[in-house]
């Protein structure tokens, strides 16, 4: 007779194989000691085949390798083809920029990892400690010296770092002076700035702040201090470095640390419950290092004059002395890596045991992902040099031989001047879409916000509209190099539209598109777009190559501000037609 089961329990039965034992068979023979007495069981110490070590790994490894060869490999393969099939050129040093690549894929993959297991319970455990055993005042104080710490622990800010090498004293000195004598003092001030985003986005947090004024009291004096530099020949040269430096903050090890350190102070406070939180320090953090940029420009010119910074420069050159080893690669990459993590988790370390007098749980577990972040940082500084650093440098100088003539590129230009340009801006733009569309970072913005609009502001919508957006930010920044647009053109009428849509839009949109700029900005985009812009730079015979990031900053908040409008009238529309009983078009007219 037929028997029915469920198909489940069918397949169970024939995937399956399995051998019923008793217990008392798996069970260890009790033994004795000479009084009779039971002798507590020691295990053997358990020991592992190579095949059992890689069953044990394979899953916990490759969903980590694999996000960054999602956000590396894409982009590599698109500047190698391009530079072999459409400006048919080969790639030199193709084994050594591989190696880097690699390099940054395992680095990204060991910091990422150390950072989630070792770092990120710090902050969580000091933001819902420490508004219950310290007073405001030393609240604020910590999260201001955390934002400070977690700037030198960006994984981008090497390539900032890395970028004075490129810029020519004679025809941009102060940019010069800052990427060079005062480079330690420019990653200071950039992360003064986001320690006071940091303060700033925490006490909006606790008191509920609206982000619209914030927004205005933080643009419209950046604005202010661009013109002012706009009308100075020397100090406009610097505004590129200035703007592209709120692109270079917002990265892996800022935006977690920060929000969770902000979030977790608002929750134990009471006030940390609201949709938008977690929103408006990434915005933050992404202006206001450009204010204290501006600033430390300005002191750099009060105190040194543009023939004193060449002089010096010159004389550093002519005196053809070897570096020491601790300023030669590898070991400045490994000094950068520690430098840039160590300092970060011995502050931690300090307000754990001293204001919050905590034992850190699970302490070999926290040293094990600590150390992974020292490593990684490491292994990703090697692959920036040798890898990304190289790659964009050499795509960008490459790029303009499209259409003008360039003594390294035999037959160059490629192709008529009007075609090269649009082959150039068309490469910007696909880059940028690309590399965005594929952030990580954003498919975690879409699905808090279409969770945050119930559905109205689809997760496919805010991705297509941000890289959309980034992707005209790139295309924009490159034809500003190749015609030599001063970048305050671009930027004020791109930040005065940016203030008039907030002005109309809800306060959902206006956290939405203001922070959605931050997330596109990477530890592989940026390194990889500030060494094109300088490479592209110096090809053209442009002063500067900075300014792509800054324009892939403010295309974004445009685009995701005029979907977030179109968005607001469509639900008005249906809530018209619904309360009227007519069909849409009837409304309208109505």
């Amino acid at each position: 007779m037929a028997k029915s089961i469920r198909f489940g329990t069918y397949l169970r039965e024939i995937s399956i194989r399995q051998k019923e034992v008793s217990y008392n068979d798996l069970a260890p023979e009790i033994e004795k000691d000479a009084y009779g007495n039971d002798l507590p069981y020691r295990p053997p110490r358990l020991e592992l085949r190579g095949i059992d070590i890689y069953r044990l790994v394979k899953p916990y490894i490759s969903v980590r390798l694999m996000d960054q060869i999602k956000a590396v490999i894409p982009l590599a393969v698109y500047l190698f083809l391009f530079q072999l099939l459409i400006l048919r050129q080969n790639v030199v040093e193709s084994w050594a920029i591989s190696a880097g690549l690699f390099s940054v894929i395992i680095g990204l993959m060991l910091f990422i990892e150390g950072l989630r297991v070792g770092m990120m319970p710090f902050g969580e455990t000091i933001g819902h400690i420490l508004p219950s055993k310290s007073p405001l005042p030393v609240v604020l104080a910590i999260t201001f010296l955390l934002g400070i710490g977690v700037t030198f622990a960006e994984p981008a800010i090497g390539a900032l770092q890395q970028a004075g090498a490129i810029v020519d004293v004679n025809n941009a000195p102060y940019l010069y002076a800052l990427l060079n004598e005062w480079a330690t003092p420019l990653v200071l001030v950039v992360g003064i700035g986001v320690g006071l985003a940091a303060v700033l986005g925490t006490l909006r947090f606790l008191y509920g702040w609206s982000l619209k004024p914030l927004i205005f009291i933080s643009v419209i004096p950046t604005l202010a201090l661009t013109i002012y530099f706009m009308l100075d020949p020397e100090l406009s040269k610097v505004l590129g470095l200035a703007w592209d430096c709120g692109g270079v903050t917002t990265g892996p090890v800022t935006v977690p640390l920060v929000i969770a350190l902000g979030i977790g102070i608002a929750s134990a406070a009471g006030t940390g419950r609201s949709s938008l939180s977690g929103f408006g320090i990434v915005t933050l953090a992404s202006l206001f290092p450009v204010i204290a940029v501006l600033l430390l420009a300005m002191y750099v010119a009060e105190t040194t004059t543009v023939e004193e910074i060449i002089q010096q420069a010159t004389a550093a050159a002519g005196a053809g002395d070897l570096p020491p080893w601790y300023k030669t690669t590898p070991w400045v990459e490994v000094i950068m890596g520690i430098r840039a993590i160590v300092p970060l988790i011995v502050f931690l370390m300090l307000v754990m045991h001293f204001v919050l007098q905590e034992k850190i749980r699970d302490l070999t577990t926290t040293f094990y992902g600590l150390s992974l972040c020292v490593i990684g940082m490491i292994v990703f500084n090697l692959g920036l040099s040798y890898g990304l650093a190289k790659l964009g440098n050499q795509s960008g100088s490459l790029v303009p031989a499209a259409f003008i003539h360039l003594e390294h590129v035999v037959n160059s230009p490629v192709y008529s001047i009007t075609l090269g340009i649009s082959i150039a801006a068309l490469f910007a733009w696909f880059l940028g879409f690309g590399a965005t569309l594929a952030e990580p970072a954003l498919n975690a913005l879409g699905v808090t916000v279409e969770n945050l609009t119930n559905g109205a502001f689809r997760k496919s919508m805010l991705m297509y509209a941000v890289s959309f957006g980034v992707a005209c930010g790139i295309a924009i920044g490159v034809i500003k190099i190749i015609f030599a647009v001063p970048l305050a053109w671009l930027l004020l009428p791109g930040y005065i539209a940016a203030l008039a849509l907030t002005v109309l839009s809800t306060e959902e949109y206006v956290n939405i598109a203001w922070d959605s700029a931050g997330v596109t900005t990477g530890p592989v985009t940026v390194p990889l777009v500030l060494a094109m812009g300088l490479g592209f730079g110096n090809a053209v015979g442009a002063i500067e190559g900075f300014g792509i990031l800054a324009m892939a900053s403010i295309c974004p908040i445009l685009s995701v501000l005029a979907i977030g409008l179109w968005v607001q009238w469509k639900i008005k529309r249906r809530h018209k037609t619904e309360d009227t009983g007519l069909n849409p078009m009837q409304a309208e007219a109505a």
